[in-house]
């Protein structure tokens, strides 16, 4: 199934009518995204999947002017290229192909650093994993970590978080920064740290498990990143959720050089622009400082929900499963904006969400906000293929994407 242009006159299907406190229009930060939102696919190339990485991961460039993303033409997407597509025009650029991923659900973990002049992504060659770097201007392609994963550092500046492969790390349990602009190497964040700290907790979880540190986000302001543990089960194969157990959220400042924050359940977390909360599924904003938190007030349970915020952290993009007193069939999902301060939310779009790539992991819709707060991207899984959409306001449309690709102007 094709998903092209469209234009909502009026979506606000889902808003609340009964306020505890009167604001007028101008006041609710939902109202733009309530009535001539254009959603349309980042690009029209036919018979593959487009997916970005995922809800903590703008895939716009720092200055807006292109999209970075995944594409496959493999049933399971699990095999495919890292692109960029310039907005303006539609132009298809590919830095990197015969990419290899763990699965669907991140795909390459492509993202872009060092303020839009690289994008990084993870890939594996046989076995052994390899974090990439391609240079935008000149195409060249740097291997710049092995037996490594990415997390997902900040597009402004040169730090990628790595970490060891969570189902066999090694020796390579700890966190470890790599400046690609110096090529210093720092390893924080130590597994050893979370025993020393939160070894009840690690005990009852993991039962005397070897712990690794698991999936790092760095803060926007580049000086905490909340991360996960994990136990693996050793072995060579990534592809099966067995492959480690995976818990918790923590939290590590860089300065402090100390774990403090921790939370027993991973949900999914996102930083607000604050570098000091964080949203998670159900509705809930958390203080990592205090650790209190605050409930969204009379906004839907998405079932699965992944939020994310808007730079001015006034607004939540979150996907989900549909419940009963929304959907009109089972299996239906749907992508809602909402004020933080509860109450006011609008569904932006609703699909089914059981096709696209057939991965042994599902990919899910991963709303994310550009750094502009104008557009919304998310994966659809509805038809045949996954594809990548881009809801937008305030602004015509950008030009139609086109098929032409155009290789670097060096070889990698």
């Amino acid at each position: 199934m094709s998903r092209s242009i469209r234009c909502f006159a009026g979506v606000a299907l889902l808003v609340c009518g009964n306020f505890s406190t009167a604001l007028r229009a101008d006041e609710d930060p939902v109202a733009p995204w309530r009535a001539n939102v254009t959603i349309r696919q980042v690009s029209t190339t036919s018979g593959r999947h487009t997916l970005h990485a995922y809800y903590v991961c703008n895939p716009e460039s720092p200055d807006g002017s292109h999209v970075v993303y995944f594409a496959s033409t493999a049933a399971n997407a699990h095999v495919g290229e890292v692109c960029i597509i310039e907005r303006a025009t539609g132009k298809e650029t590919v830095l990197a192909s015969g990419v290899h991923t763990e699965d669907a659900h991140r795909g390459a973990c492509q993202q872009w650093i060092s303020g839009g002049k690289k994008v990084a992504f993870h890939e594996a060659v046989g076995r052994r994993w390899q974090v990439v770097t391609v240079d935008i201007a000149t195409g060249e392609r740097k291997v710049v970590a092995e037996n490594r994963q990415l997390g997902f550092g900040n597009p402004a500046g040169d730090v990628l978080p790595l970490y060891g492969c969570h189902w066999n790390p090694g020796d390579m349990r700890d966190l470890e920064l790599l400046n690609i602009a110096t090529g210093d190497r720092r390893i924080t964040a130590k597994a050893d740290e979370v025993v020393a700290k939160y070894g009840d907790w690690v005990q009852q979880e993991f039962q005397g498990k070897p712990i690794s540190i698991f999936f790092p986000v760095i803060s926007p302001d580049q000086k905490r990143a909340f991360l996960k543990i994990a136990a693996g089960n050793g072995g060579d194969n990534f592809m099966s959720k067995g492959a480690s157990q995976r818990q918790g959220l923590l939290v590590y400042d860089f300065d402090k050089a100390a774990f403090t924050y921790h939370r027993t359940k991973w949900g999914h977390p996102a930083w607000l622009s604050d570098s000091q909360r964080i949203i998670e599924m159900g509705n809930i904003i958390i203080d990592a400082r205090d650790g209190k938190t605050f409930r969204m007030p009379n906004l839907p349970q998405l079932r699965g929900m992944h939020p994310s915020t808007n730079p001015a952290a006034t607004l939540m993009a979150t996907d989900g499963e549909l419940g009963t007193d929304i959907r009109s069939e089972e299996g239906e999902w749907g992508v809602m904006v909402a004020d933080l301060r509860g109450d006011k939310h609008v569904l932006l779009d609703r699909f089914r969400n059981s096709a696209g790539a057939r991965s042994w992991r599902k990919n899910h819709p991963h709303p994310t906000f550009s750094a502009d707060g104008q557009r919304i991207y998310y994966n659809v899984n509805e038809g045949e293929w996954t594809t990548l959409m881009v809801a937008e306001i305030g602004a015509a449309p950008a030009a139609k994407a086109s098929a032409a690709i155009s290789p670097p102007s060096a070889s990698p």
